[in-house]
C-alpha cells in the first residue's frame, strides 16, 4: 500500500532475461502486486520469472510459519501463478503466442483492473526505470490531482543529454504530434513507458482495445482525454546502459503517425458529437478543408505555369490560401490547448 492505496505494477517483458529479475528485485516494498508478463520470450526470461515467483512463494510460507525463518531459500517446483517478494506479490503470465509491447501491458491492465488495485504502474523490464522514482509517479494521483501519471525525460537539459540523439530527435517529432491528437498540450515524451493510472481511469478507456505495438503510449493519452481524464508530467531522468530497443522503426513511425490521425479524428468526433457548433472541432474541421482547397488552387497554377499561363495573381491567391489554412489550425490548436489546459498537470 502507497499512502492508503494499493498499488499494482505491470513489468511486460520480451527476452529480458538479463534485467528482469533485477527489477523484480528492486521493486518497492510498498507494492501489493506485480504483473510479471512474458510476451514469448525466445530466452530464458520466463523461467527466471517462474524462479522468482517460486522462490518467494516459498519464502512467504515460511515466514507464516516461523516469521524468524531464514528467507534465502532454494526454489522449490516451479510455478506459473503466485508468489511473493517481501510483502509483494507476483502473478506470473506467460502468453503462448507473442503479442507485442501493447499487448503484454494490455493483458497486465486487465489483470490488475480485474484484481482491484487502485493504482497501476507499468515499468519495463530492461531496467531503464529507476524503482526509487516510483513515488513521485504516484504522488499526483494519490494525491487527486490526476487520474493518470507519466514520465518525463525531457524535462531538463541534463536528462535531454543522456539520451541518444536519434530517440531524442524521433521523440520531439511524436510529442508535435500525439499534442494535436491527444489535446494534452503541456507533455512531453510521450513515448515513456513509466506511466501509472487509477482504476477509475482503466475502467473508461476500453483498455482491451489497446494497440499491441509500441504506439500504445500516445493511443492511451488520446483515450484517457476523451474519456475527460486529468494528466500529470512528471520529470524524471533518462536511464540508459546495455539494453537495446525492441522498435523498428521504420515500421513504428507510420503505424503511430496512422494511429495518432485516427484518435484525433475520434476526438474531434465526440466532440462534435457533444456540441455541434464546438469551436475546436469546427475550427480543425475549417482548416482542413482550407488547407484542401489551397492545395487544390497550387496545383491548378503549377499546371497552368506549365503551359506559361501563370500570373502573379495566381501565385498570391496560391500563398494567400495557405496562409489562412495555418491561421486557421493556429486558431483551433490555441482553442484546443486553452479548453484542455485544466486536465493537465506539471510536476
Amino acid at each position: 500500500m502507497y499512502r492508503g492505496h494499493s498499488i499494482g505494477v505491470v513489468v511486460p517483458a520480451y527476452n529480458e532475461e538479463t534485467h528482469v529479475g533485477g527489477v523484480l528485485e528492486t521493486m518497492p516494498d510498498f507494492v501489493d502486486r506485480i504483473y510479471a508478463v512474458d510476451d514469448r520470450s525466445t530466452d530464458d526470461t520466463w523461467k527466471i520469472i517462474q524462479e522468482y515467483a517460486a522462490r518467494s512463494r516459498q519464502s512467504a510460507d515460511e515466514r507464516r510459519v516461523d516469521p524468524a525463518a531464514d528467507e534465502r531459500l532454494e526454489p522449490h517446483a516451479l510455478i506459473s501463478d503466485g508468489g511473493a517478494i517481501g510483502g509483494t506479490e507476483i502473478v506470473a503470465i506467460h502468453h503462448e503466442e507473442n503479442q507485442g509491447a501493447g499487448g503484454a501491458l494490455r493483458t497486465g491492465y486487465v489483470r490488475a483492473r480485474d484484481d482491484g488495485m487502485d493504482v497501476v504502474v507499468t515499468m519495463d523490464a530492461d531496467g531503464q526505470m529507476d524503482p526509487d522514482q516510483l513515488p513521485k509517479l504516484l504522488d499526483p494521483i494519490v494525491e487527486g490531482e490526476a487520474d493518470y501519471a507519466k514520465g518525463n525525460r525531457l524535462a531538463d537539459r541534463e536528462s535531454r543529454r543522456e539520451m541518444p540523439p536519434f530517440r531524442l530527435f524521433g521523440n520531439w517529432v511524436l510529442t508535435q504530434l500525439t499534442k494535436i491528437a491527444s489535446g494534452y498540450w503541456s507533455l512531453q515524451d510521450p513515448q515513456n513507458g513509466y506511466t501509472a493510472i487509477t482504476n477509475e481511469a482503466l475502467s473508461a478507456v476500453d483498455i482491451e482495445s489497446l494497440p499491441d505495438d509500441h504506439e500504445y503510449t500516445n493511443d492511451l493519452l488520446v483515450r484517457l482525454n476523451i474519456a475527460g481524464m486529468r494528466v500529470a508530467d512528471v520529470s524524471m531522468p533518462a536511464k540508459y546502459a546495455d539494453e537495446e530497443s525492441t522498435i523498428d522503426y521504420k515500421r513504428f513511425i507510420p503505424i503511430t503517425s496512422v494511429t495518432l490521425l485516427r484518435g484525433f479524428l475520434q476526438r474531434m468526433r465526440v466532440r462534435l458529437a457533444d456540441d455541434r457548433s464546438d469551436p475546436t472541432a469546427l475550427g480543425y474541421l475549417i482548416g482542413v478543408a482550407s488547407l484542401a482547397g489551397a492545395v487544390a488552387f497550387a496545383g491548378s497554377a503549377s499546371a497552368s505555369a506549365l503551359e506559361g499561363e501563370t500570373s502573379l495573381r495566381d501565385l498570391f491567391t496560391t500563398g494567400l490560401a495557405f496562409v489562412a489554412s495555418a491561421v486557421v489550425f493556429l486558431v483551433a490548436m490555441v482553442t484546443d490547448a486553452g479548453e484542455n489546459e485544466g486536465k493537465e498537470v506539471r510536476r
